[in-house]
């Protein structure tokens, strides 16, 4: 029987990377930004203006991981709708090294001031009407998650996985094994009709990247 979907979701390609930024809602208008991506005040004012247009209420903020073109908008978003983020405890150095890494790239970045919440595996997030359950997936980085709406079957991979492809693993904190390891383990066996909705690129499926991915294929 088909089942109505409720979460609705809005992509926005941010900043030198094209990171991708996550805007969800659902019927009652609350929504969360996961992985608030946005350089400078015109990126900024898109997320504003969509917002506006949509006659949102920002509840939250999501990260999957704590790399620098996933968090360059965090402080500014947190402080525009009085938000609080949640994070792993795992990536809370990777914010700290993210400010380094923008001076090495010539990136103005702003250390985010406001609250920081710990995410853990298992863990169920709600905002109007939908649930988010935390899987972890280290590997790109110690402390990487991803958010799945079950009802929505839809799945916020961050870095971890990609359409044809997966996270790197060669900064600070990457384990090419783990990730691969966490892909088979949490991910693979989850239903194949998920739609994976990544840190970069375009959007996917499990049964998909199951199947045609060369990362993920038996040797």
């Amino acid at each position: 029987m088909f089942e109505e979907k409720f979460m609705e979701t809005k992509t926005f390609y941010f900043n030198p990377i094209r990171e991708c930024c996550f805007v969800a809602w659902d019927q009652t208008g609350s929504c969360i930004f996961i992985d608030p991506g946005c350089y400078g005040e015109r990126e900024l004012q898109r997320l504003k203006d969509f917002v506006a247009q949509k006659q949102l209420k920002p509840e939250m903020i999501l990260l999957t991981h704590g790399h620098f073109d996933h968090i360059l908008g965090l402080e500014d978003v947190a402080r525009t709708w009085g938000l609080d983020a949640w994070i792993h405890p795992d990536d809370h150095e990777q914010m700290v090294r993210s400010g380094q890494w923008c001076s090495q790239l010539g990136l103005a970045f702003k250390p985010f001031t406001g609250t920081l919440h710990d995410l853990s595996d298992g863990q169920v997030l709600r905002f109007g009407e939908t649930e988010l359950r935390v899987i972890t997936t280290p590997g790109h980085t110690r402390g990487g998650v991803c958010f799945l709406c079950e009802k929505d079957a839809i799945l916020f991979t961050g870095d971890t996985l990609f359409a044809g492809s997966i996270g790197r693993t060669d900064h600070p904190g990457g384990d090419y094994d783990q990730l691969i390891e966490s892909i088979d383990r949490k991910l693979l066996p989850l239903d194949g009709d998920i739609t994976i909705l990544p840190g970069h690129g375009t959007p996917s499926s499990i049964g998909y990247e199951r199947a045609t991915n060369p990362f993920l294929q038996p040797a």
